[in-house]
């Protein structure tokens, strides 16, 4: 807790340093937050001649990698940022000051268990690209291979773990404390991200995941994954093909070569949705730096895709609802929307339809107002998720990855043409998809490629089908001897209530006796035989065990 502490001072501090205080009002923020930047040091609120971009871009490299990614994800909604701050975060994308070479020569000779001069023909000592978990060096292998050296930076895990102690920390405050915390769901978030960040610490599983990806588009030109030299990667040194494209965010480059923007903006939406519901596994981390274009054809521009580190996919149902979603948003058919929303499970089940139907309409309808090339999607969502507080509707950690990704190619793709088109672009490709999905020949399909798990299973069916039978049956007698306990309990609390009702009886009448003057000497009078009658009397009056 008190390592935190430190670092929530710290963030505290730098954020003071580089005045990012005069991006919020104060007044907004928790007392504790505020009685902190009221107590930081003076002085160190100086940084005199940076500009408001320039001084959030310095702040998040300082703090590490798991803010440098956030300030990725900014820099690709410049329908969302002022020019000015997206173009200083765009510079996240490769730009983070590297570590020293001697550092990265030693890891790759520990990793590779050889000297870098007898493991490559050259290498370059001075980095192409530093991003925030790793660097890339230029080399060459013997076989006359142009490839790239990926190095993970040397203690980068216990910063991370650092960074994602302290976001636990945040996300249960905010669980704890805002109205809407348990809604958010910020520990599952936090959670999910860290699976995310912890597998990028593997450069096995990046390998593993670009050659799947690879796999996925190998006779297709809408993509192209480089090659991975397995024998030259190891958890923290991965060795890959060096490709020659130009980097997505050049566009002089691009408009000078005459290519064609709309198709390549298009097809940018084409491959993510390919991927997401073709394929099953999208690449989740396509910021600029991750994306080069080929155009050797500029009529028929392709995308290269590298740092294939985050990758995600969905559930069948998932696939499923999100698709229908999409539709029906796309349709208008609000009525649609709310029922999928409570037969997922995103809202809770006693959600009234036609009160959610209302509220989205009134949310959709002003944007739909515009013309369809002006609306953002992501803006879209922004506002639906601002409304789904009045139904009490969670967010989908397994959801979240798959947002972050089509914010990042919505942001790419008006980039490259303002113009751009989501809908028309998405919505035959959904349409096609429910329908091949769901045709007489995909199900025979997906029936003939479980046959063999089947008639694996098919010899042990009379026997799973016995235990079925006998476990209802022990359920049942089970049921049936505690509905007997249960009826036997109660009668005995009945038989217990009537003898307390009978002893009442006698001790009421000798109470009576005793409160009338002179009554207690007339019971030394009362014969002993009568005393005997009383006794047999409430015997015989009291249950008998066989009743009880």
């Amino acid at each position: 807790m008190l390592s935190r502490s430190r670092r929530l001072l710290r963030i505290l501090r730098i954020a003071r340093r580089y005045r990012l205080h005069e991006f919020i009002d104060k007044s907004t923020l928790p007392p504790l937050p505020r009685l902190l930047l009221k107590l930081l040091p003076r002085r160190s609120a100086n940084k005199a001649g940076l500009d408001r971009g320039q001084s959030l871009r310095l702040t998040l490299e300082e703090l590490g990698p798991v803010f440098i990614k956030f300030g990725q994800l900014l820099s690709t909604r410049r329908d969302l940022l002022p020019p000015d701050i997206a173009d200083e975060l765009a510079k996240l994308q490769d730009k983070v000051p590297p570590f020293d070479e001697s550092q990265a020569r030693t890891i790759i000779e520990t990793a590779l268990g050889a000297p870098v001069t007898s493991l490559f023909a050259h290498f370059d000592t001075l980095p192409m690209a530093s991003a925030s978990v790793a660097q890339v060096h230029g080399a060459t292998l013997h076989g006359g291979e142009a490839v790239v050296v990926k190095v993970l930076r040397p203690g980068i895990e216990a910063v991370i773990r650092q960074d994602l102690a302290l976001l636990y920390t945040l996300a249960r405050l905010v669980r704890r404390y805002l109205p809407d915390g348990r809604r958010l769901r910020p520990v599952e978030v936090v959670a999910d991200y860290e699976l995310v960040i912890i597998d990028e610490l593997d450069l096995r599983r990046e390998a593993a995941n670009a050659c799947q990806l690879r796999r996925n588009f190998e006779d297709s030109t809408l993509v192209y994954v480089p090659q991975i030299y397995w024998d030259f990667t190891r958890r923290n040194v991965m060795v890959s093909e060096r490709i020659a494209g130009i980097p997505v965010t050049d566009l002089e480059t691009l408009q000078a070569r005459g290519t064609d923007l709309k198709l390549l903006a298009e097809r940018g939406v084409e491959i993510f949705f390919t991927q997401v519901f073709r394929d099953n596994f999208f690449h989740a981390d396509m910021h600029p730096g991750n994306i080069f274009v080929d155009a050797t054809d500029p009529a028929n521009p392709g995308y290269m895709a590298v740092d294939c580190a985050i990758v995600g996919s969905l559930s069948d149902a998932d696939q499923y609802y999100l698709a229908r979603n999409l539709l029906a948003v796309f349709r208008r058919d609000y009525r649609e929307v709310a029922q999928l929303h409570v037969e997922c499970g995103w809202v809770p089940p006693e959600t009234r339809v036609q009160d959610f139907e209302s509220a989205m309409r009134a949310v959709c309808e002003p944007v739909f107002e515009r013309p369809i090339s002006d609306i953002s999607f992501g803006q879209l969502l922004i506002y639906l998720f601002s409304t789904a507080r009045r139904f009490d509707m969670e967010v989908q950690p397994a959801l979240v990855l798959l947002q972050k990704t089509l914010l990042n190619i919505e942001g790419l793709g008006r980039q490259l043409y303002p113009q751009l088109n989501l809908w028309d672009t998405a919505q035959p490709f959904l349409e096609h998809w429910i329908r091949d999905r769901y045709s007489p020949q995909a199900v025979l399909g997906r029936m003939q490629r479980q046959l063999p798990s089947w008639l694996e299973q098919l010899p042990t069916l009379p026997d799973m089908i016995l235990n079925n039978l006998q476990q209802s049956g022990n359920t049942s007698a089970r049921q049936v001897r505690e509905l007997e306990l249960r009826t036997s309990q109660l009668e005995r609390r009945q038989q217990c209530s009537r003898r307390r009702q009978l002893l009442a009886i006698p001790v009421g009448l000798l109470a009576l006796v005793l409160a009338v003057p002179g009554g207690s000497a007339h019971l030394a009078t009362v014969p002993a035989s009568s005393w005997g009658l009383a006794a047999l009397a409430l015997l015989l009056l009291w249950p008998r065990s066989g009743q009880q």
